[in-house]
């Protein structure tokens, strides 16, 4: 079988990632001067991360180096392994300008050796959701060629929404252009976010109030929403369980039958959404 890699952007659960069993890359980021890789919420403490942003703290993140990168893949490469990497969205970073910079070296140093990455075009859960299930399906017994093919119709019914309490963040990491972001919060108004086809951010609307907010997600989601019998449902949060129990109870009214898996936000994807966000992931007939 290949070797097999996948981010910790893509923001499953230790648990899962364990369960999986596959080679994960940590991605970093730093607050309060102090760089961190994220760990899947193995030791992370949540909680004081996000109590740091709403004292003051702006924690920053980083792309992965050329360098870091050749030591991530150089054993796979040094042995001729076939690598399949799954990763986050290339439109919300940097860092895969430093893996092709990567990719360069290696395969002068190692020609013939196979690496295929495939672009999710999306990010935290939206990204693990087709991480999850595509090492699934290659672990059944599917090639990657044949994975590749069954992501790429998996991703385009990967709906990722979310709301936030304000697009500074995003808008601050570069996230979301200044027109965008112009949007931000004023009188209790709730910006709502969706992950588009070609792996962006964009408003799509715009809530007055957290209870309209939740009520509009989950309004998108019976709308959009399919294959609830075979696929669970996500809700993602920054440390704001409470409005992510709402929106699950919420959920379970709609469609009781619906497996809800419950995650929060990461240090790395919380810093550019921000404390107080809410995303909700689902099956859908388009993204």
């Amino acid at each position: 079988m290949s070797a097999v890699f996948f981010d910790t952007d893509c923001e499953l659960w230790y648990t899962q990632a364990d369960e999986l069993g596959v080679n994960v890359i940590g991605m970093p980021y730093s607050i309060d001067e102090v760089e961190k890789f994220y760990d899947f919420g193995r030791n992370t403490d949540f909680k004081a991360f996000y109590d740091r942003m709403r004292a003051g703290s702006m924690p920053v993140t980083s792309a992965l180096n050329p360098q870091q990168y050749v030591e991530i893949f150089e054993p796979f490469f040094a042995k001729g392994e076939e690598i399949f990497y799954i990763s986050f969205s290339h439109r919300l970073s940097g860092t895969f300008e430093h893996l092709e910079t990567a990719l360069a070296d290696l395969n002068a140093r190692y020609p013939g050796v196979k690496f295929t990455r495939f672009d999710t075009l999306s990010i935290s859960v939206g990204a693990g959701y087709q991480v999850y299930y595509g090492v699934k399906y290659l672990q059944a017994g599917h090639t990657v060629e044949e994975t590749v093919r069954f992501l790429e119709d998996f991703t385009k019914h990967v709906c990722t929404e979310f709301m936030v309490d304000d697009l500074h963040h995003l808008h601050r990491g570069g996230r979301l252009s200044a027109a965008s972001a112009v949007l931000g919060t004023i009188m209790g108004i709730k910006p709502l976010l969706h992950v588009t086809d070609e792996g962006t951010l964009e408003v799509f609307a715009k809530a007055k109030g957290e209870k309209k907010a939740i009520s509009t997600l989950l309004e998108t989601m019976v709308e959009k929403g399919d294959d609830f019998a075979h696929y669970p449902v996500s809700i993602v949060d920054a440390d704001n369980p409470e409005l992510a129990e709402k929106l699950k109870a919420k959920i379970k009214e709609t469609f009781p039958e619906v497996e809800i898996w419950h995650y929060a936000v990461g240090p790395v994807i919380g810093t550019h959404c921000g404390p107080g966000t809410v995303g909700l992931i689902f099956h859908s007939k388009c993204r």
